[in-house]
């Protein structure tokens, strides 16, 4: 039988080339790695967007100033120096506008039959006519302008805006110079128009362009990764280019809660997950189990489950040794002077979150340590024991964030330790954990959730109507966005205040 044999040389490469191999697909796998967080622009959205940015683009441009220009122009057989300054934009109309999404490039705005009023100083200096100065107005009209910008993600993970096309046309310029004194000015008009029509050609894209790279650089600047609180902060990465299509935009999120100053990636990975195919709201958020589960295992390692209740936070009734008297009464009858109590939940493991249809379920484990404080203000240990919680939470979005509330379902507590001289039954235990962990430690828990996960948004802007559909594995939040304008945000601080 006839065969060849690999040379070692041949083996060699065959190994290099399975090695590179194995790296490609690693690389690609974290490349294409699943999102914690989803967010969806539909076109309802966009077109809220283009509305609010016309309005911003218009108090912006009133506000523009531009710089002083000369020229020259030849008039029959004389020569124009001209110099244009202190130019501004009284008044600006944009009749027609629409902006649309790109399918795999990003999105299109245009603005048809638009016009300005110009006003500036002119100056013009002719041999015949020497010098002579005055107020000029320029009418702009039928301008049209369309303009395409590219999304995708930088190397750091910002979302990044580019000019990819700029078409323009201005089908008419006219200009009317006041002052001055001699009606050869009237002819000289005319000749003004061209000149400025061409810098409008000129620069005006040159102008926009300059803008995107501004607002580019700024995107550049802002922090991928904010803070919560002072437990944990949230990687709002992007994890690959935004995905364009006709009626909407999706952009994937990294979505992953640390505790701060710590950026080790969990031990678990995002499932893939889809957002519901529906374009109704302005906006979709879909999030996750791994952003719940990070943020879950980011509070253990901060050490934010480890909860001392004291008598001081036991705000719905006194949480001293008389309590004991309805659940263990030779507790009770011990302390011959009631001594406050402590009870410590030290978390064994990060809480589980379970997103099935229409629920969400946190299972917590802890150790559990109760103690007496006594007159000399040392403890004793009165009994200790592992717990198992299994809660309801309910999710609602107050002021731009997330809120969890947990409803206690279900518990089951097993004892380590009891003090000695007191009959280990673990029915009337079990009765005064029911009763402490509904009154104080669920009330302690729910006001740190009540404080928790800011949703991705927009500066100055505020959700309307969110709704919240709880979904196997990950849940959506559909809602409208309203644009706040400075003077709005100081109205409130006034009422506020």
């Amino acid at each position: 039988m006839w065969y060849l044999q690999a040379s070692p040389c041949d083996k060699g490469e065959k190994m290099l080339m399975t090695l590179y191999s194995f790296l490609l697909c690693w690389l690609s796998l974290r490349i294409e790695a699943n999102p914690g967080l989803k967010v969806r622009i539909t076109q309802k959205g966009l077109d809220y967007g283009r509305k609010i940015g016309m309005e911003l683009l218009k108090e912006a441009v009133l506000k523009e100033t531009f710089p002083s220009w000369s020229g020259q122009e030849r008039f029959l057989i004389a020569k124009v120096n001209y110099d244009i300054s202190r130019i501004r934009i009284d008044a600006v109309d944009f009749p027609e506008t629409s902006a649309s999404f790109i399918p795999g490039t990003g999105i299109s705005l245009s603005v048809a039959h638009a016009s300005a009023t110009i006003s500036a100083d002119w100056r013009m200096n002719t041999w015949l006519l020497s010098k002579d100065q005055g107020r000029m107005t320029v009418y702009i009209s039928g301008l049209f302008i369309e303009v395409i910008f590219k999304v995708s993600r930088d190397s750091t993970g910002h979302l990044s805006v580019l000019l990819h096309d700029c078409q323009l046309h201005i089908n008419s310029v006219k200009v009317k110079l006041n002052g001055g004194s001699s009606w050869i000015y009237t002819f000289l008009s005319g000749y003004l128009e061209k000149p400025i029509h061409s810098k409008l050609d000129k620069n005006l894209c040159l102008k926009i362009s300059y803008k995107i790279q501004m607002m580019e650089a700024q995107l550049r600047r802002h922090d991928v990764v904010r803070q919560i609180d002072g437990f944990t902060q949230i990687d709002y990465s992007l994890v690959s280019s935004p995905a364009v299509f006709s009626s909407h935009m999706n952009l994937d999120l990294k979505g992953t809660v640390y505790p701060v100053g710590n950026h080790t990636d969990p031990p678990f990975v995002p499932a893939p997950f889809f957002l519901p195919n529906e374009v109704d709201s302005m906006l979709y958020v879909g999030i996750s189990s791994y952003f719940l589960k990070s943020a879950s295992l980011a509070y253990y390692r901060a050490g934010a489950f480890n909860i001392t209740i004291s008598e001081e936070l036991a705000t719905t009734f006194n949480l001293n040794t008389n309590l004991f008297k309805y659940f263990i009464p030779e507790i009770a009858l011990r302390y011959k002077t009631a001594c406050p109590v402590l009870l410590k939940l030290t978390a064994t493991s990060p809480p589980a979150v379970i997103l099935d249809i229409d629920r969400c379920i946190l299972e917590i484990t802890s150790y559990v340590e109760v103690f007496a404080v006594l007159p000399n203000s040392t403890t004793q240990c009165i009994f200790t024991g592992n717990l198992t919680a299994s809660t309801r939470a309910n999710l609602t979005i107050i002021k731009q964030k997330l809120i969890i509330s947990v409803l206690l379902k279900r518990f089951h507590f097993s004892l380590l330790h009891f003090t000695s001289g007191f009959s280990e039954q673990i029915s009337p235990v079990e009765k005064f954990l029911s009763y402490t962990l509904q009154n104080v430690v669920v009330p302690v828990i729910n006001d740190k959730l009540g404080k928790e996960f800011p949703l991705p948004n927009l500066a100055h802007t505020t959700l309307m109507g969110p709704k919240i559909k709880i979904n196997q594995g990950h849940l959506v939040i559909s809602t409208d966005v309203h644009y706040k304008h400075e003077e709005e945000e100081d109205e409130g601080l006034h009422s506020q205040s």
